[in-house]
């Protein structure tokens, strides 16, 4: 286990690529060090959860309808029972367009990768080609030591 690493490689071929499924171990400390390497090189990340998403798509890119709990709470006769629709902008693009100039792209660190389907990791493995100042990271699984492999390569094994 090596205790300094520069973390090149790895920046190397999330250039390369766009998009890289990376297996970490489990008790944490390793995507750590190279999100900090990310942005000393000069990339900004956005850190989510996979659970949750819903349409990878519309959430990433397009501007999506979101409920919030009603809590008990339903309004008769004056609107749908379950509440209103608000509109959220895409969170990638809105984060794309904040950018300093200087920043080299985002990077959008997705945990718990493993419970999206192959058409959603389809969607990510083609992201940074629609895009290019945006690039995927994608945590699949735990390991004994910290590996990536390209998204793509990912798919083909599944």
């Amino acid at each position: 286990m090596p205790l300094l690493t520069t973390g090149k490689p790895f920046i190397r071929d999330l250039e390369k690529y766009g998009a890289l499924g990376v297996y970490a171990p489990l008790e944490g400390g390793f995507e750590g060090r190279y999100q900090r390497r990310l942005r000393a090189t000069g990339y900004y990340s956005l850190h989510l959860t996979a659970r949750g998403l819903g349409d990878v798509a519309a959430y990433l890119t397009g501007v999506h309808g979101v409920r919030p709990p009603h809590l008990g709470k339903k309004n008769i006769a004056q609107s749908a029972a379950v509440g209103p629709v608000y509109y959220v902008p895409a969170i990638a693009l809105s984060q794309l367009e904040t950018l300093p100039s200087t920043a080299k792209g985002l990077v959008l660190w997705i945990i718990e990768g493993m419970i999206l389907s192959n058409q959603e990791i389809e969607y990510l493995v083609n992201l940074p080609k629609q895009e290019p100042r945006l690039k995927v990271v994608l945590e699949l699984g735990g390991e004994r030591y910290f590996r990536w492999q390209p998204l793509q390569d990912v798919i083909r094994a599944a």
